[in-house]
């Protein structure tokens, strides 16, 4: 759909877009700036009215700032952050009209062609606009046109309205610069003493497009409705959810079991065409009298195929008191993860598909949260060459790298009272009296400088292999800076 002559468009500039967002979740008193790093020095990102009066202005170094004005108060930009807000933004403004687009990163743009008399007439859809705004504590600037070029014009130059088929009266005294030119052109074009739009307008096109190019006049020929230029609404996200009204009631396993089944089947179609997987799902049963059972369900791994879904809710369904009868069901992936379509071979297992539904099915009883698998870390210190994580969040890695073995069974160092530098032949350990039958070592490490751990502070440590002869297996070190003897850990 483009945008031109017959065509109403609204321009919506958010100056202050980054710094207002955050002032609404914490005001401040005094000026107020937020802080990005660029090019390994802090400058400002945003700056609220009150930094702006102090002489303050955007790129500016955050130390100069400082100096300036040393009641400033800043915190740390998210521009992510400011990017899901401006989303946000642009959902509200759907209650304008329905196409709705992104202007930058601080701006909407907004088609109300035949959306206006719905509210009295432009003039009170953009009073409402602003007056909703300002409740919000966000400063906005509007601007009305026939067109996108012409509505961002007035927004960032001269808020205002353009009378409809009249752009050239509204900005013929605009600055080049309200046309969407780069720096350079703009520049280019103050020099010739072209810095009003209404100069470029009357001036003649031959020459201007072989010194800048074809960007000034298309720009040019944009506002004024001559170009066509395109709003592009984003499109909502994808909705996992689907519904099951019932004419009869039901209550029995089986039949609550067969219309999640039959919910399963669509969600799942819907969830292949976005290449998409749910990792977790909750079922909502609506009973006759009103209330609602639901039965929630997370996965170890993303899925969407429904044959290995429907088993994992049969402990949940069976616990669901139907009352008089259940009349409406809903499944909705509240969870939804990337899963691209795999390439799949006659030689593939289904070891790893069995193994994840056995963990979604034991997390149903004890939560995913306590099924943890080891992975190995990339360090020679013993109690650091591992580490702990949630199966259902993490990947199985490869082999365990290891120069040599090392005891199945590693506990904090427990001292024993020996001498010298060679495993002692006899020693009490645990209340128990073990003699040395072989001794394998040693092998040295050393403590990683550049972590603090107190438990390496002793130095260097000399690790043995040491099997006695009760049977026990057992890895001793020693420590040479400070002379001391500590059993470690067990072999199998």
């Amino acid at each position: 759909m483009f945008d031109g002559i017959g065509r109403r468009v609204v321009s919506i500039w958010f100056p202050r877009l980054a710094s207002d967002r955050a002032l609404r979740a914490r005001p401040v008193d005094g000026p107020f700036a937020l802080t990005l790093k660029q090019a390994n020095a802090d400058r400002l990102y945003c700056l609220d009215t009150g930094a702006e009066r102090a002489g303050l202005h955007r790129g500016m170094a955050y130390a100069d700032a400082r100096a300036f004005c040393p009641d400033l108060q800043t915190r740390p930009a998210d521009p992510a952050g400011d990017a899901r807000f401006l989303r946000m933004l642009r959902r509200w403004a759907t209650r304008y009209c329905p196409w709705v687009g992104l202007e930058g990163r601080d701006g909407l743009v907004l088609d109300i062609t035949g959306a206006a008399h719905l509210f009295g007439g432009e003039a009170m859809l953009l009073s409402d606009m602003r007056q909703r705004l300002a409740r919000a504590g966000l400063a906005a600037r509007i601007g009305l046109a026939d067109t996108r070029g012409a509505a961002w014009a007035l927004a960032h130059h001269g808020e205002g309205c353009a009378d409809p088929g009249q752009p050239l009266a509204a900005l013929d005294h605009l600055p080049v610069a309200a046309l969407r030119l780069g720096e350079d052109t703009v520049t280019g074009l103050t020099r010739l003493g072209l810095r009003k739009i209404g100069e470029l307008e009357r001036t003649a096109r031959a020459p201007l497009t072989r010194r800048f190019g074809p960007e000034p006049l298309l720009r040019l020929d944009q506002a004024m409705g001559r170009q066509p230029e395109q709003i592009s609404p984003l499109a909502e996200p994808p909705h996992y959810g689907v519904r099951l009204t019932l004419p009869d009631p039901i209550g029995l396993f089986d039949d609550v079991m067969a219309g999640t089944g039959r919910l399963l089947d669509q969600l799942c179609a819907r969830l292949k065409t976005q290449e998409a997987g749910a990792r977790s799902l909750c079922l909502t049963l609506r009973r006759i009298d009103q209330e609602a059972q639901t039965v929630e369900l997370r996965l170890a791994r993303p899925l969407r195929d429904a044959a290995r879904i429907l088993p994992l809710f049969e402990r949940g369904v069976r616990e669901v008191d139907a009352g008089y009868g259940i009349d409406q069901m809903r499944l909705e992936a509240t969870r939804v993860e990337p899963l691209p379509v795999r390439q799949l071979s006659h030689v593939s297992s289904g070891r790893a598909d069995r193994l994840d539904d056995l963990i979604s099915r034991i997390g149903t009883r004890i939560g995913l949260e306590n099924i943890q698998r080891f992975l190995p870390v990339d360090s020679h210190i013993p109690e650091r060459g591992f580490t702990i994580a949630a199966a259902a969040w993490s990947e199985p890695e490869g082999s365990w790298a290891s120069p040599r073995p090392r005891p199945i069974l590693l506990f904090p160092p427990e001292p024993l009272a020996a001498t010298g530098p060679r495993p002692p032949e006899r020693f009490r350990w645990r209340r128990m009296s073990l003699s040395t039958a072989r001794a394998t070592g040693p092998e040295r490490i050393a403590p990683e400088w550049w972590l603090p751990d107190e438990n390496w502070r002793s130095g260097v440590r000399d690790y043995w292999h040491v099997e006695t002869r009760q049977g026990r297996r057992l890895w001793l070190f020693h420590t040479p800076q400070n002379p001391g003897w500590f059993v470690q850990g067990e072999f199998a």
